[in-house]
């Protein structure tokens, strides 16, 4: 199942953008892996707000907000155009949950970790991404 983890220094995000983001960010998430949009998939897209305290985060050049997105997938969820539709449309979120332009996307990284099959637990049992598949045909038949 996915996970998507913001860490941004406190502060950096607008009122409106730091109650949104998270459900933001793991909607984009499941649309690029192309997951149901099912209570039951939402609710497995994990999303973490991780806020750094003042003067935790910095550059060499200045100390401008900068912000990464971590995100987790099982191996062989995302396509190489899925995978880079995801990155611009999170760095797009970010962007404007902190009041941000483009010109400013170069403050936003995003870190794709793909985890091996076999190695994600859930529930007390070890998921495979065949599981996910199967469990996501099975919501498109569905519906």
């Amino acid at each position: 199942m996915p996970l998507i983890r913001l860490t941004a220094p406190s502060g950096s995000l607008t009122e409106e953008g730091r109650r949104t983001v998270q459900r933001d960010l793991a909607a984009v998430l499941l649309r690029w892996e192309g997951a149901p949009d099912t209570p039951f998939f939402r609710a497995q897209a994990w999303s973490h707000l991780v806020e750094l305290p003042d003067g935790a985060q910095t550059t060499a050049g200045d100390d401008a907000p900068r912000f990464l997105v971590d995100v987790t997938v099982p191996a062989g969820a995302l396509s190489e155009r899925r995978r880079a539709g995801l990155v611009e449309e999170a760095t797009r979120t970010v962007l404007t949950a902190a009041g941000l332009t483009a010109d400013d996307a170069l403050r936003v990284w995003v870190l794709v970790h793909e985890q091996p099959d076999g190695t994600w637990g859930a529930g007390g049992s070890v998921v495979r991404h065949a599981d996910l598949v199967a469990l996501a045909k099975g919501a498109r038949a569905d519906a």
